[in-house]
């Protein structure tokens, strides 16, 4: 009879820790009971995602700091085994406003490099162009403009790798010039939103209470719409009290005629003083363009000692 007791005393705390939903921009949101009881501003929230620089700013500020990287690069196979490595430890020195990346250690396996010294991957052609500066560059800066990417004058690897910034730096933002799945990114477009699902939800995160939001591919989509879908996944955790991004992960996939893509990115941040900056950086993607050997590779950059 006490435990009946009990059950009826605590039910409508039950039947209240419920998960509610708004609607944002035409958008269904749905707000876990944690959060509810937060008193979130969900619009502006969402509005803070949608108009994000602060990512883009942390790796940015890599062009004005010194840090150290550890190196690891894998290129695999179709069966899985590792065809060629990079492992290493690289220091980047910042002096008079000119960068420069020294080698402490480094080893190199399989046919990462050519005969005359270039990669043969452009995986690894796109880590070493994050994060090396191949001769000493000067003149840069952290400040972020316009974080709409331009393609203009940009051709070959250039245009390559500003249309993944653009997908980096600017989730869910329409990119030009990729054939087939440039609207297809525009997570918070009207007419992107009934294919997703928006959760706000609360959890710890190395000791720090962050807000998680998640735009995943609904369940139970067609075939059709199904073709629609890019992203199938990006969760972001905010800190609670900064509203820093702290982690972001992005799952995406799509096949079309002339190439296909599966890629999972993991980006952990710290703060350094003023300066938020990246801390890991995981990758793992198989991709293949016509006219292109297929890739598939792995890599984790764990960067540590910034200074100034």
């Amino acid at each position: 009879m006490r435990y009946f007791l009990l059950a009826c005393c605590m039910l409508p705390l039950l039947v209240k820790a419920q998960d509610s939903s708004v609607t944002v921009n035409k958008k269904t949101v749905t707000l876990k009971e944690v959060v509810v009881r937060s008193n979130l501003n969900v619009p502006s929230f969402i509005d803070r995602v949608k108009n994000d620089t602060t990512f883009y700013k942390a790796f940015k500020n890599l062009k004005v700091l010194g840090y150290t990287s550890l190196n690891d690069v894998r290129m695999l196979d179709k069966k899985g085994t590792t065809r060629a490595t990079l492992t290493g430890r690289t220091r980047q020195q910042v002096i008079n406003g000119c960068r420069h990346t020294i080698t402490d250690q480094q080893q190199i396996s399989g046919d990462m490099m050519d005969k005359s010294g270039n990669w043969n991957y452009y995986t690894m052609e796109m880590y070493a162009g994050l994060f090396w500066a191949k001769d000493t560059i000067c003149g840069e800066n952290n400040i972020v403009g316009d974080p709409n990417f331009s393609l203009k004058n940009k051709s070959g690897s250039a245009k390559h790798r500003e249309q993944l910034k653009m997908l980096f730096f600017n989730p869910g933002k329409k990119i030009p010039g990729l054939p087939f799945i440039g609207n297809k990114l525009a997570l918070f477009d009207d007419d992107m939103s009934s294919y997703y699902d928006y959760v706000i939800d609360m959890e710890q995160l190395n000791g720090e209470w962050c807000y998680v939001f998640s735009v995943t591919a609904r369940e139970g989509l067609s075939a059709g719409n199904k073709d629609k879908i890019v992203i199938n996944n990006m969760t972001t955790w905010f800190n609670q009290q900064t509203m820093d991004i702290v982690l972001r992960k992005y799952d995406l996939s799509y096949r079309a005629g002339v190439y296909d893509f599966d890629v999972q990115i993991e980006a952990e941040l710290t703060r350094f003083g003023e300066y938020l900056v990246p801390k890991v950086l995981r990758y793992n993607g198989n991709w293949d363009v016509v006219f292109k050997k297929r890739e598939r590779g792995i890599f984790t950059a764990t960067l540590f000692d910034f200074n100034k």
